[in-house]
C-alpha cells in the first residue's frame, strides 16, 4: 500500500485497455514517482493515458454534466456549450525572455493579462490559460525556453466556454477511449495528423492492414495505414503463365481480407506513452 495522501484514485473501465484507475497526482513529476514505486516495489507495469481535466458541459435541455473522461462526452448535437477551466498563471523571468514567454503562452491559447517590471532585469507576466494546456509539458518547455530562471504560479479563475471538441482515434475502424482526448478546435487536425503519424511508427505491422483515422464526429481528419506482412506466395513460380501467379496472389489477397475482419490489434505501450509525449517531435 502505498502511503502517499497527495495520491488519489477511484475504479474505472475502458473498452480498450480493460479494468484500471483514474488517478489525481500533483504533477507529471509525482505521477512518474508513482508508477516508479509500484514497479519496484510491487512488480506492477502500468499503462498511463494522457492527463485530463474536469469539463463542465451544458446541454440542451438546459442539465450540466461534469466530466474528466473525454468518452463519457455526448454526441455534439446534445451539447450547447462546453465549459475548461481557466487558470490566471503569474510567470517571473528575466527580461531578455520575455519574447520566449509571450510565444509560448500564446501557442497554448493564453491571453495577456498584463506585465509589470519588479526592477531593471526581471519582470513579471500575467497570463489567462486553460488549464488542459498546462497540465502535460507546459512548465517544463517554460524552464527550458528560459534556461530554467522563469518560476510559475497560478490559480484558478473560471469555467469558461471554448470551442471544444473530442477528436477519437480509430484503429482498424473501432476508437480506442484510451486516445481519445477533448481538444479546442483549431488544434484538432494538427493533433491528430500527429498523433497518427507517430503510432504508425509505433503499432507493430500485422500479417493484415492496420487504418488509423484520427476522427472528430464522424469527420475523419487524419489517416494512415499500417501496412501488412506480406509472404512472397509467387517466389516458387519460374516463368509460366501470368494466370497461375495472379491466381496465387487474388487467394492470399482473399485470406488478408478474411484474417483482417477476425483479426484484432495489439497497441504496445510505446503507443500510449507517444501521446504524453507528442510536442517533443
Amino acid at each position: 500500500q502505498l502511503n502517499d495522501p497527495a495520491f488519489v484514485y477511484q475504479p474505472e473501465s475502458s473498452v480498450a485497455l480493460g479494468f484500471g484507475f483514474r488517478c489525481g497526482f500533483l504533477g507529471l513529476l509525482h505521477m512518474e514517482i508513482v508508477q516508479e514505486r509500484l514497479d519496484r516495489e510491487f512488480g506492477v507495469e502500468l499503462i498511463t493515458t494522457v492527463p485530463n481535466v474536469e469539463y463542465h458541459v451544458t446541454m440542451t435541455d438546459g442539465t450540466e454534466l461534469v466530466l474528466e473522461n473525454p468518452t463519457m462526452l455526448p454526441e455534439r448535437v446534445r451539447i450547447v456549450t462546453i465549459s475548461e477551466p481557466i487558470v490566471k498563471a503569474h510567470i517571473l523571468c528575466p527580461a531578455e525572455y520575455i519574447g520566449t514567454v509571450q510565444k509560448l503562452c500564446h501557442d497554448r491559447r493564453g491571453v495577456f493579462g498584463g506585465m509589470q517590471y519588479l526592477d531593471p532585469e526581471r519582470v513579471e507576466i500575467e497570463f489567462e490559460l486553460p488549464l488542459a494546456e498546462i497540465v502535460l509539458d507546459f512548465y517544463d518547455r517554460l524552464k527550458g525556453g528560459t534556461r530554467g530562471y522563469a518560476a510559475l504560479d497560478y490559480e484558478f479563475l473560471e469555467f469558461r466556454p471554448g470551442d471544444l471538441v473530442k477528436l477519437d482515434i480509430l484503429v482498424n475502424g473501432d476508437p480506442v477511449d484510451a486516445f481519445s482526448v477533448i481538444i479546442h478546435q483549431d488544434k484538432a487536425m494538427e493533433y491528430g495528423r500527429d498523433l497518427v503519424r507517430r503510432l504508425k511508427k509505433l503499432i507493430p505491422r500485422q500479417q493484415f492492414e492496420v487504418a488509423l483515422q484520427a476522427a472528430i464526429g464522424t469527420q475523419i481528419v487524419a489517416r494512415s495505414n499500417v501496412k501488412a506482412l506480406r509472404k512472397n506466395v509467387t517466389a516458387k513460380c519460374y516463368g509460366g503463365d501470368i494466370t497461375r501467379k495472379r491466381k496465387l496472389l487474388e487467394k492470399q489477397k482473399a485470406g488478408k481480407k478474411r484474417m483482417k475482419q477476425v483479426g484484432s490489434v495489439e497497441i504496445p505501450q510505446e503507443a500510449f506513452l507517444a501521446v504524453l509525449q507528442l510536442g517533443d517531435s
